[in-house]
C-alpha cells in the first residue's frame, strides 16, 4: 500500500524552538508576556490595524467580538450557513438568533446580494466569512451595513495575509477574527487574534479579555489596584504558544511562498480537468488576493465525492470534505433559521473536496496528488 500523504501537517520551521526556550528562561508563562506583545505588534504593523489582541482560540475571539458589539437576547445576526460552528456559537451564547443566508457558488462566501432582504428590525450584525482565505465583497457588505446601522464582524479564521483591494482581511469591518489553529497557514497550536481599528473599543476589549477586570490599566500604572468592572473571561494564551507563533511570524514569507507554490501547482495541473467538465476549480475574484490557505475542487455531486474520497485514500492521498451546512443541523434549526432559498449552500458543500496542502509538502507529493486525481477521472 502507498504511504499516505497527510491532508495537513502543522507548519514547523525550526525557529520556534529558540523562542520557546527564551520564553522558558524568562519564567513568564502566563498571558500578555513579551512574546504575546511581540506578536500583537507584528500583526498591527503587518496588517495595518490599530489593535490586535492575541487570544486562546478563534472561538474566543468571536466571543469577544460578540460581547463588544453589544449583541443581546433576541437580536439577529446574519451569516452564511456554510461555516464552522464557532461563527454561530459566539452569538448564540449572547442570546442572539442566527439568520443563515445562501452562498455564492463561485467563492463559497455569503452572497452579498441577498443580505438586504434578510435584514429585519432585530438585525444587529453581519458576519462575512472569508472562505479559503478568499475575500467576501466587503464594499457591498459595508455599504449595506452603514445604511442600516449594522456592525460587521469578519470571520477571517482562514484569512491571515489575504487581502481585499489591498486591505488585510479581518481589518475592514468593525471587528475581525483570525485563527492560528494547527490547520491554518501559521499556527500556535490553538490560538487567534481579535483585530479592530476603533480606539473607543480598546478599553472594554481589554476588560473583556482580562476576566472583566481593569488589570491592564493596573499593569500600566494608571490605577493603584484593579477590580471587577464588567463581564469578561480568560482569553489570554500562554507565552509558550505565543513564542511558537512568533517563530512562525519570523518565517511567514517562507511559509507562504511554499503554500502558494502548492496552490499554483494544483491550479495549473487541474485546468484540463475543468475544461473537460470533470471538476470545478476555485475562483479568485479580481478584488481578492488569496493566501493559499486551501485548495479544493468540486466534483459532480455527493455520490461522486464519496467514491472520489475513498479512491484517493486507497491511492495514499488523504483528502477531506468540509462543513456540513449549519442550518441543516439540530442546533442550527434550534438557534436560527435559513433566509430564502437554499440554492447553493447544500449542493455546493456536497461537491467540495479539499486536497492536501501544507508547508513542506514537497514537489513529489504535489505530483502524486495530481496523478491520483487524474487517475480517478481517466
Amino acid at each position: 500500500m502507498n504511504s499516505m500523504i497527510d491532508f495537513n501537517i502543522p507548519p514547523y520551521t525550526g525557529t520556534e524552538d529558540r523562542y520557546i526556550q527564551e520564553a522558558l528562561k524568562n519564567r513568564k508563562l502566563c498571558g500578555d508576556g513579551p512574546f504575546t506583545k511581540r506578536c500583537s505588534r507584528w500583526m498591527e504593523e503587518a496588517l495595518s490595524v490599530r489593535h490586535a489582541f492575541l487570544t486562546t482560540s478563534c472561538t474566543h475571539a468571536l466571543e469577544m467580538a460578540a460581547v463588544l458589539t453589544g449583541i443581546g437576547e433576541g437580536d439577529e445576526v446574519i451569516m452564511p450557513s456554510y461555516t464552522f460552528v464557532s461563527t454561530a456559537n459566539a452569538f448564540v451564547q449572547r442570546g442572539a438568533r442566527i439568520v443563515f443566508t445562501d452562498i455564492r457558488p463561485d467563492t463559497m462566501n455569503l452572497d452579498e446580494r441577498l443580505l438586504e432582504d434578510a435584514i429585519t428590525p432585530r438585525t444587529r450584525v453581519i458576519v462575512p466569512v472569508h472562505y479559503a482565505g478568499v475575500a467576501c465583497d466587503m464594499d457591498a457588505i459595508l455599504s449595506l451595513a452603514r445604511r442600516h446601522g449594522l456592525q460587521v464582524v469578519e470571520d477571517a479564521a482562514q484569512g491571515l495575509t489575504a487581502h481585499y483591494k489591498g486591505r488585510a482581511l479581518g481589518t475592514i469591518g468593525d471587528y475581525g477574527c483570525l485563527s492560528f489553529h494547527e490547520t491554518k497557514n501559521l499556527t500556535m497550536g490553538e490560538g487567534s487574534a481579535l483585530l479592530f481599528q476603533q480606539e473607543e473599543a480598546l478599553e472594554r476589549a481589554e476588560i473583556v479579555r482580562e476576566k472583566g477586570t481593569d488589570r491592564s490599566k493596573f499593569f500600566r500604572g494608571q490605577i493603584d489596584k484593579y477590580t471587577w468592572v464588567d463581564y469578561g473571561s480568560s482569553y489570554l494564551p500562554s507565552e509558550l504558544n505565543a513564542a511558537y507563533l512568533w517563530g512562525q511570524f519570523m518565517e511567514c514569507a517562507k511559509i507562504q511562498q511554499d503554500r502558494k507554490a502548492t496552490w499554483d501547482h494544483y491550479h495549473q495541473a487541474f485546468e484540463a480537468l475543468e475544461r473537460s467538465g470533470c471538476i470545478t476549480r476555485p475562483v479568485i475574484p479580481a478584488y481578492a488576493d488569496h493566501n493559499a490557505h486551501m485548495y479544493y475542487i468540486k466534483v459532480a455531486d455527493l455520490a461522486t465525492r464519496t467514491r472520489f474520497l475513498s479512491y484517493l485514500k486507497d491511492q495514499g492521498v488523504m483528502a477531506v470534505f468540509h462543513y456540513v451546512p449549519l442550518h441543516s443541523s439540530a442546533a442550527g434549526q434550534r438557534f436560527g433559521r435559513f433566509f430564502g432559498e437554499d440554492r447553493y449552500t447544500t449542493r455546493e458543500s456536497e461537491r467540495l473536496v479539499r486536497l492536501p496542502l501544507y508547508y513542506g509538502i514537497g514537489q513529489e507529493n504535489r505530483e502524486k496528488v495530481v496523478e491520483a486525481v487524474y487517475s480517478f477521472f481517466t
